[in-house]
């Protein structure tokens, strides 16, 4: 069938070469880890530990992390063979059309729009809030329909989107830069916070490590784990099921990782450098975001901890209010960090289903002094930031989650399909025990988006349903493969 045509990984790296679509090489294995410590170490540290162990498992919000961070690093090694094979632009957008075909190719494009376009909005909004706050700790306020907990118009959510969008339009190895100095001030922030927390951890505080289970408002009717709905349980937090449902929401906190994918086409050695840095940079944010949810849970009873601020919060609660000031400067370091790369990372996909002409090829031109997509980042720029400015994005950040566990789904799929149909493809880095890692991959996955709420599959069915009417009315018609393409 037409819809399942595959563009060749041949014909996907001839496709770099193009000069009107080169992007410029300039990115190393450091550059990349540190892009993904920078994207990683955001909203999970500074907000989501709070949440979810007041709501869901409790002191064993650390265990939810780490679950969270096997199924991630099960992934990661099924990313890491695609991103050494075929190393352009697209991750798993590029990655599926080699394999399953241009119409699976689109859902999974589709998919990490949403997963990358609304979590940087998403983040940007977490950031005007810390920033807000910083502001008045110095005594100055903000106008309530410019920033706060209900503004018209968040301002400053929009502005720093616009401002790392000219940053990203400037060129890769800028972002690079201004990336490596605000990921050393975020985690030196993170590392302080981690050793002066310890003087402050009470054991009493880790018992009972796991609290007996219990109903709560926070999983009631929509706001159910589809998995409890499905086989008529009753809906419960806490527990060993609370353990697993705070894993399906921390998920949020490791996306990141296969960001580091979507720049293959910008890095000098990406066999290489491309694994290293996927893998490296995974393994450092698990290590930061244990110690700190260990800690946090140890300084304040997790029914006390703050949803908004528990890192800040929970050094108020012993008395050390100087530690708040420095949260936030950490805070706002570390999302910024990861709006700009979500904001990257999108920018290469659109780039890549651009340069298809699954979507209007035009867009996909590359500036000739900056070597960058200037086009697609102008206009994710501008999107982003009216979406941060306009809506109020929390109940429907758990999007992002189920975006990105599905993409991750079908990567794992594609790497064992890929070893059939093209077992001669040069793999400078192979996915260990294939098949079982890639199958316990795909299970894993399903099993965190089962554990997400019913409301959450209610809106990803719904944006799915509107990508596949989008692609047969456009892209199905204009796609590469089904005609030359437009010079």
């Amino acid at each position: 069938m037409a819809v399942f045509r595959v563009k060749s990984v041949e014909q996907s790296i001839r496709d770099t070469e193009a000069p009107e679509h080169r992007l410029r090489k300039d990115l190393s294995a450091l550059d990349l880890t540190v892009f993904g410590v920078g994207v990683i170490v955001g909203t999970g540290i500074f907000v989501l530990t709070g949440r979810v162990a007041k709501e869901m498992a409790g002191p064993a919000v650390a265990l939810s992390f780490v679950v969270a961070a096997v199924v991630c690093g099960l992934a990661a090694l099924c990313y890491a063979e695609f991103a050494s094979a075929v190393p352009v632009a697209g991750s798993a957008y590029t990655f599926s059309f080699a394999t399953l075909g241009e119409f699976p190719a689109w859902i999974i494009g589709w998919d990490l729009i949403l997963e990358m376009m609304l979590g940087a909005a998403v983040v940007a909004v977490g950031w005007s809030g810390y920033l807000t706050s910083l502001l008045e700790s110095l005594g100055l306020r903000l106008p309530a329909a410019l920033a706060g907990e209900d503004p018209v118009f968040n301002l400053p959510a929009a502005l720093v989107v616009l401002a790392l969008t000219a940053v990203l339009v400037a060129g890769v190895k800028l972002s690079s830069r201004l990336n490596l100095v605000v990921v050393a001030i975020k985690v030196t922030v993170i590392l302080l916070v981690i050793v002066a927390g310890l003087f402050f951890v009470e054991a009493a505080n880790y018992t009972p490590f796991i609290p007996p289970p219990a109903s709560t408002p926070a999983v009631e009717g929509l706001s159910a784990p589809l998995i409890q709905v499905v086989f008529g349980i009753t809906p419960v937090a806490f527990g060993v099921v609370g353990v697993f449902s705070a894993a399906a929401i921390v998920f949020f906190a490791y996306i990141g990782f296969d960001v580091v994918a979507t720049a293959a086409e910008e890095t000098r050695n990406p066999q290489r450098d491309l694994p290293i840095g996927i893998i490296a940079s995974l393994g450092i944010c698990t290590a930061l975001y244990v110690a700190v949810s260990v800690v946090v849970v140890g300084m304040q009873p997790y029914r006390e901890l703050s949803e908004a601020a528990p890192l800040a919060d929970a050094f108020k609660s012993v008395g050390q209010t100087w530690a708040a000031s420095l949260i936030s400067i950490g805070a706002l370091a570390g999302l910024t960090t990861v709006v700009m790369i979500l904001m990257l990372g999108q920018s290469r996909v659109m780039f890549a289903m651009c340069r298809d002409n699954l979507l209007p090829r035009g867009l996909a031109r590359v500036h000739p002094r900056y070597g960058t997509p200037y086009r697609i980042t102008i206009l994710l720029g501008v999107i982003v930031a009216a979406l941060a400015g306009l809506l109020d994005l929390a109940a429907i950040a758990e999007l992002v989650n189920i975006g990105t566990l599905f993409a991750f789904v079908v990567v794992s799929l594609a790497v064992v399909i890929l070893r059939r149909t093209r077992p001669d493809l040069p793999r400078s880095f192979r996915t260990p025990l294939v098949p079982l890692v890639p199958i316990l991959s795909v299970l894993s996955c399903v099993y965190l988006m089962l554990n997400l709420p019913v409301e959450t599959w209610i809106r990803f069915l719904a944006w799915m349903v509107l990508g596949v009417l989008l692609y047969f009315s456009y892209g199905y018609h204009h796609s590469v493969l089904a005609r030359r393409p437009r010079r």
